[in-house]
C-alpha cells in the first residue's frame, strides 16, 4: 500500500481527516485501531453507552455505528474509484443513517462483531488494490479525490470520533 496521499490527490474537506493519520504503514495504523476501538467500547456500561453529551448528539453506540457507517461508504467510494469508475458518487446523510439505524436497540457485542467484520473487510479491499489504482481519482460528494485518501479518511475519521469520545464523551482510549 503506498504512503499518504499528496495534497493534489483531496479538497480541503478531507485534510483535516489525513492529517490526524500518523506516519506509518497503514494496514498496521487500521488493525490497531481496531484493537483499540473494541477494547475501549468493550469497557463500557449500558450507561456509558447511552450517554450523550448534549440534547440532539449521538449516544456513544450511535457513534459506533456512524463509524461502521461510514466506513463501509468510504471503502466503496475506494472500490469504485480504483476501478476506474469516473461515475460522481452521492453524498449521505449520517444523521439520518444513525436515526434509521436503531443502534441503541441492538447488544453491544452484535455492533462490535459487526464493526470488527467491516473493518476486516477494508483491510483485506486495501490488500487487493493495484499498485497503480491508488492514485486513480474520482469524485465523491462533489468533491475530487483518490482511492488511497479515501483508505487515510477512513483511519483519520475514527481517529477524529476517537477524540470527541475522549474529549466530550469523557472515555478514556
Amino acid at each position: 500500500m503506498p504512503g499518504r496521499p499528496n495534497r493534489e490527490e483531496y479538497g480541503d474537506y478531507f485534510d483535516y481527516y489525513v492529517q490526524l493519520v500518523p506516519d506509518g504503514e497503514l494496514a498496521a495504523i487500521l488493525a490497531e485501531q481496531r484493537a483499540q476501538t473494541v477494547e475501549m467500547f468493550s469497557r463500557l456500561t449500558e450507561e456509558q453507552l447511552a450517554y450523550r453529551y448534549a440534547a440532539g448528539k449521538w449516544t456513544v453506540k450511535e457513534v459506533l455505528g456512524h463509524l461502521i457507517d461510514t466506513e463501509r461508504i468510504m471503502s466503496y467510494r475506494l472500490l469504485r474509484i480504483a476501478r476506474g469508475d469516473e461515475t460522481p458518487l452521492a453524498g449521505f446523510d449520517e444523521n439520518a443513517y444513525v436515526s434509521q439505524a436503531f443502534f441503541q436497540e441492538r447488544d453491544l457485542a452484535s455492533i462490535l462483531e459487526e464493526y470488527q467484520a467491516v473493518r476486516q473487510a477494508t483491510l483485506a479491499q486495501l490488500r487487493g488494490v493495484a499498485e497503480e489504482a491508488w492514485t486513480r481519482m474520482g469524485n465523491a460528494n462533489g468533491n475530487k479525490l483518490s482511492a488511497r485518501t479515501l483508505a487515510y479518511v477512513i483511519a483519520g475519521h475514527e481517529a477524529h470520533h476517537c477524540r470527541i469520545l475522549r474529549e466530550r464523551y469523557g472515555l478514556a482510549n
